[in-house]
């Protein structure tokens, strides 16, 4: 009896002792439930000088591991480099340097965003976030608002007092706004916002841009305001309905210089090996050729077009060469950050690092041009070596009809130069 006892006696004390050691080696339930991560919509505010600028963000874990989206009116721009380390948020953003990096406490994230910039001007934008509100400016909508809806004949004014001439495309749902702002240069992508009393507020983040507008709403129905792009610019900006507001024609913003013809360039790809306009592989083929950066979000848009139209033209004589102007001088990083940007497009065309993503010094890269005005410029090129067109900028997918339109003119004008002999 006494050895059945001590039997006894050891067994459950082994068996207190593994249960005490499988406890020690599990998390504690607030680091699961109260201090980790949690998955669902966040609605995100950047403090900038313009005020806060909200944007969503909806985390979701897959099987192959915790995704996120930025949530932008029509868009929801997929985010596949998300790292949860405990109560540590990190997400790259796609194609970009640029990182959110996040600590969570409950159902709130703080952080900041670390933006990317020219000469090492780099920005760190401060953010908290709440998971589960889902409004952007202001969770009680107004009843009465005013309809903005429509399109609109606008101009920036930048703190020296230039204009530029834009024109603002909005869709509107009660309160709810949602459209884009297009310019000689490039669109200002998918914007979302709300009216409330005789104010317009909008925003985006997409990755890089980090915009905030809010207008004043004039007894005679226009629109007066203010623009800030991160934490270093700032434009005014007015807007009066216009059903027949234009921009410039997109084709005729850029030009050769008198007398040149063609479109010659030598820079080195990604491994540093001199890729040169005369070599073989571009000889008889159409070209187009696209002045671009891999931090430049109208640029993303055109990577995600040109991908997968080289795939379906390129055994019919079309080649693509993208001249990368990026914000480094330091040729690996350059070729880092492009390299980042081929693999979230899935690129197989020709991408080469032409210089900085300074207007000036690519105009200086490019002297066969009378100026250089934006990024991303695209040029086509016949098959005996002629520039017949180029395009200033670029019209996104927010543009809806007009990106529609743009997609159909370059398909068309592909297919006359590729029947071109």
């Amino acid at each position: 009896m006494v050895t059945t006892f001590w039997r006894l006696v050891l067994g459950l004390t082994a068996a207190l002792v593994l249960a005490a050691c499988h406890q020690a080696d599990a998390p504690p339930a607030a680091a699961v439930s109260g201090n980790g991560v949690k998955m669902g919509t966040y609605r995100v505010l950047l403090e900038t000088p313009g005020g806060e600028l909200p944007f969503g963000l909806e985390l979701k874990q897959q099987d192959s591991g915790p995704v996120g989206y930025l949530i932008n009116g029509q868009e929801r721009l997929l985010l596949s480099d998300v790292k949860i380390t405990g109560s540590h948020l990190e997400i790259s953003m796609p194609g970009y340097e640029n990182v959110l990096k996040a600590d969570a406490t409950g159902n709130e994230l703080q952080g900041e965003i670390f933006l990317v910039k020219l000469n090492e001007k780099n920005q760190h934008v401060p953010l908290h976030a709440t998971l589960g509100e889902t409004y952007r400016f202001f969770e009680h909508p107004a009843s009465d608002n005013p309809d903005v809806s429509g399109r609109w004949a606008m101009k920036l004014i930048d703190d020296s007092g230039a204009p530029e001439a834009v024109v603002g495309e909005f869709s509107q749902s009660q309160d709810v706004v949602t459209g884009t702002i297009l310019t000689a240069t490039g669109d200002h992508r998918y914007l979302a916002g709300q009216v409330k009393g005789d104010e317009l507020y909008l925003s985006t983040f997409d990755g890089a841009h980090a915009f905030l507008y809010k207008a004043k709403i004039g007894a005679d129905g226009g629109l007066d305001g203010d623009w800030w792009s991160g934490l270093a610019y700032h434009e005014k900006w007015i807007g009066k309905r216009d059903a027949a507001a234009q921009l410039p024609d997109a084709y005729g913003v850029t030009a050769m210089r008198a007398g040149v013809k063609t479109f010659d360039f030598a820079f080195p790809d990604l491994s540093g090996k001199i890729v040169s306009s005369k070599d073989p592989q571009f000889r008889g083929k159409v070209l187009i050729v696209a002045l671009a950066g891999s931090w430049c979000p109208n640029c993303h848009d055109e990577a995600a077009f040109l991908a997968p139209l080289y795939k379906d033209y390129r055994n019919k004589g079309l080649e693509i060469v993208s001249l990368q102007f990026e914000h480094f001088g330091d040729f690996q990083r350059a070729a880092e950050a492009t390299q980042r940007f081929r693999q979230h497009y899935g690129i197989e065309y020709t991408t080469l690092i032409a210089g900085i993503s300074d207007k000036d010094e690519a105009a200086k890269k490019l002297p066969m041009l009378q100026s250089f005005v934006a990024f991303p410029t695209t040029v086509f090129i016949d098959r005996k070596g002629n520039v017949r067109k180029i395009h200033t900028g670029y019209t996104g997918p927010a543009t809806g009809d007009h990106y529609v339109q743009f997609v159909t003119e370059v398909k068309t004008t592909l297919d006359q130069l590729l029947a071109e002999t």
